[in-house]
């Protein structure tokens, strides 16, 4: 029985032999592009993912979706159903309208792989394939089952496919979420902050604004004291934002405005923080006699807390990276992921993506000489034992 650094060594040698062959994978993967709203060409990208994992030896099945293009479910044909089993979870969906790649076309210069959607987070599917394919090729024993979820709403909330990622992370024994790490040294995710959304009506009364300017009560004049009321509740020493993105109201110049709404952005680092800031949120009173606030929305993605359980798994991979000769580090994501789901009900560990830069931006992109290490990082993370053993 080889040690773990014989395998390490094993396996890399491998990959970096594969290096092209995953390479033109992965410009598959971002040739196809795939927004969001885009059913069509989600059911592309997951076809070919589909095809991919069933040479494999998985069983796959697509789930359609109502607004998108649903998610796959993959697991081995063959399997010990004694095993426990491990969750991998990726996105095919991206933030980048069709059509983006004539602008901006896969390019690999000065050491950098750029195209829309490589970083996030095609390269991560990309990975999933080839540690499998690995595993496979070198017939590496497994003690803990890896299924696959590939869902195509990630970037717009997962709102078709955060049901089947409870109720498979509530069975797994740990779930490896395949986002971007952190800066360009690669740093895991070991937490998350959660994401909360709230929507704040203020209800006025319309006159004319030169006529009967006092006949009215000026909705965006409330709002305006709202705003105030809301900015007051961040607390960066707790990691606590409340962010008013997005305002509207008023119907004409000439009108004292009878309606306004504004649209809140929340990030919490714990789900005590949440709970804190949701009553403080919905308990906002009027300052305006005879106005209405109507005050709806809530924490939509909970906290990945630093829990025992993650902490341990984030403990596992730091000594798995140590074999390949990796220093890896931990940090906070200030943005959410299917991984704040996961964290609910099993050890999880985000960020195990290729280290890159510009997530959502125009200078997108990978390192290109990461993208050997961290699939191997992926395959020996699939081989440890399970946590709950």
């Amino acid at each position: 029985m080889k040690n773990e650094k014989e395998i390490a060594n094993t396996i890399q040698r491998h990959l970096t032999n594969q290096k092209e062959e995953i390479l033109i994978f992965l410009k598959k993967l971002v040739d196809i592009e795939s927004p969001s709203h885009s059913i069509d060409s989600q059911h592309q990208i997951l076809n070919l993912l589909k095809k991919e994992l069933r040479l494999i030896g998985y069983q796959t099945q697509h789930i359609l979706g109502k607004e998108t293009g649903g998610y796959l479910y993959a697991r081995p044909k063959q399997r010990d159903k004694k095993l426990p089993i491990q969750l991998l979870i990726g996105h095919c969906d991206t933030v980048w309208p069709l059509d983006t790649l004539k602008d901006r076309p896969i390019s690999i210069k000065d050491g950098m792989i750029k195209g829309p959607g490589i970083y996030d987070m095609k390269v991560g599917l990309t990975q999933v394939i080839f540690a499998l394919r690995t595993i496979k090729k070198l017939s590496l024993p497994l003690t803990v089952t890896p299924v696959i979820l590939i869902n195509s709403d990630e970037e717009i909330g997962s709102k078709e496919s955060t049901n089947i990622i409870k109720r498979l992370a509530k069975i797994s024994d740990r779930a490896y979420v395949l986002e971007p790490p952190l800066d360009l040294d690669g740093k895991l995710k070991t937490a998350r902050k959660g994401i909360g959304r709230f929507t704040i009506t203020v209800t006025g009364k319309a006159a004319h604004a030169g006529l009967d300017p006092t006949k009215g009560i000026n909705a965006i004049v409330e709002l305006s004291h709202q705003v105030q009321k809301l900015f007051a509740m961040n607390d960066l020493d707790k990691g606590i934002t409340v962010n008013v993105g997005m305002i509207e109201g008023g119907i004409s110049p000439n009108v004292v405005a009878p309606e306004s709404k504004a649209v809140i952005d929340v990030r919490v680092l714990n789900k005590k923080d949440g709970e804190y800031i949701t009553k403080k949120i919905k308990g906002l009173k009027p300052k305006l006699p005879d106005v209405s606030l109507h005050i709806e929305g809530g924490i939509r993605r909970p906290p990945m807390e630093k829990t025992y359980r993650n902490q341990h798994l984030w403990k596992e991979a730091r000594h798995t990276g140590k074999t390949l000769g990796i220093d890896l580090q931990e940090a906070t994501a200030g943005g959410g992921s299917d991984g704040n789901t996961t964290s609910q009900y099993t050890a999880t560990l985000d960020g195990l993506g290729t280290p890159g830069d510009g997530a959502h931006a125009t200078h997108e992109h990978i390192l290109h000489n990461k993208l050997v290490e961290r699939t191997a990082l992926l395959t020996l993370l699939l081989l440890n034992k399970p946590l709950n053993n």
